[in-house]
């Protein structure tokens, strides 16, 4: 799967299907050799803290950006929660109010950056 000069070409080819293999999984270039290593490493079912299975190298993809339970701050008070959590939190956050310092209304956090705009 790479460039290889013609003539190097068959002695790379004979090399390779001797020492290769493409794991049946994830479709990677890996020498026969350890080839089981990598399938127990990575191919392995492993479960995540939500209870979803799947995987062990897409482990940490899902924690970092898919799995329901992963970290996530609030975008009105910086808290951290469950980012299955933080759609209620930050609509109960967003609806408390702060007293503007220029007018002295009060004015809801979800309306904070927009509340210069208009206040008098």
């Amino acid at each position: 799967k790479k460039d290889i000069p013609v003539a190097n070409f068959i002695v790379h080819e004979i090399h390779c299907s001797r020492n290769i293999e493409v794991c049946r999984h994830c479709s990677e270039l890996i020498p026969k050799s350890e080839m089981k290593n990598h399938i127990e490493s990575e191919h392995v079912q492993v479960t995540c803290k939500c209870r979803m299975k799947m995987e062990k190298y897409l482990l940490k993809d899902h924690e970092a950006s898919a799995c329901p339970l992963r970290p996530a701050a609030c975008q009105y008070c910086d808290i951290q929660l469950a980012s299955n959590k933080l759609q209620d939190h930050e609509v109960y956050c967003g609806a408390r109010t702060e007293r503007c310092g220029g007018c002295g209304r009060n004015v809801m956090m979800k309306d904070l950056k927009e509340h210069p705009q208009v206040c008098g």
